[in-house]
């Protein structure tokens, strides 16, 4: 088989071969370049066929869309919040096959300062006898999160998350006291904190955006009361969550336009550093 020339074209006597497979005969070309094409490269266009590398420079010259908060419209599933939940599905899978799985993770205000990951880990574990936890926790992020991934873009949705995950043990923490029945060795569980957060976003930047925050109102106030109501739910949790939340949907929502960016870091750093220090004072009176 002749081989291509630079120029991705080949000697007049001979076949026309794909510049990216040489072994392949193709007799269409790409709409734009005019190289051939084998069937693998081949992307459909408005007219004929384009190549992928057409198709790829193409993407990369085209027009970045964002939302009215600054986040990149991408086209597709929210990415962001199904791996949020995929990896709340395979935590609870493994919960209900090893046993340890639970006490790995889980977290509690006397484990934290030696172990200060579990203020995240705790956030994609829930409760293995109870499958209407994990479903419920699931069907509201599932409410709000692709909302929020979209809007405020992939990674400002990342670091909400991870930090009202945090915030809701931060909450535990330091509404604990340090005795057995204080709550100081109690185990807490569940994505309720970091779902809290995202609604107490969504909240400020629904009414940034002129959207109707009713609902989510009626949500906050339902749980609210339910959390005193209801044993066995760390209402402690939501409240952090939702603070959390609540600053950081503000900073998020109301950064000036050609800001955003750098009001982004900001928050987030400033957030997670108030985190960490409240969390330290606390530890250190105990």
């Amino acid at each position: 088989m002749t081989a291509p020339l630079p120029d991705g074209t080949t000697p007049a006597d001979s076949p026309p071969v794909c510049p990216r497979h040489p072994d392949r005969v193709s007799y269409v070309r790409c709409q734009r370049c005019g190289r051939p094409a084998c069937p693998e490269c081949q992307r459909p266009a408005a007219v004929g066929v384009q190549c992928v590398d057409c198709v790829r420079e193409a993407a990369r010259s085209a027009p970045v869309t964002r939302s009215a908060l600054g986040g990149r419209v991408r086209d597709g599933r929210p990415v962001v919040t199904l791996t949020i939940v995929a990896l709340c599905v395979v935590s609870y899978v493994l919960q209900r096959v090893d046993p340890s799985w639970t006490a790995r993770w889980i977290f509690a205000p006397y484990l934290g300062l030696a172990e200060p990951w579990r203020f995240v880990t705790a956030a994609f574990l829930h409760s293995p006898s109870s499958l209407l936890h994990i479903a419920f926790n699931m069907y509201a992020l599932w409410i709000v999160g692709p909302y929020l991934e979209a809007t405020l873009g992939r990674a400002r949705f990342v670091a909400l998350y991870l930090l009202a995950a945090i915030g809701g043990q931060v909450g535990v923490t330091l509404l604990a006291a340090p005795v057995p029945d204080g709550g100081w060795v109690t185990g807490v569980v569940g994505a309720s904190g970091a779902v809290f957060g995202l609604f107490g976003a969504v909240l400020v930047v629904l009414r940034r955006l002129g959207g109707d925050a009713r609902q989510i109102l009626v949500f906050l106030a339902i749980n609210a009361v339910l959390g005193f109501v209801l044993p066995g739910i760390a209402w402690q949790a939501h409240l952090g969550g939702l603070l959390t939340g609540l600053a950081l949907g503000a900073a998020f929502a109301h950064a000036p336009r050609e800001r955003r960016a750098v009001w982004g870091v900001a928050a987030t750093v400033g957030v997670a550093v108030l985190l960490v220090v409240l969390t330290v004072a606390k530890y250190a009176s105990v």
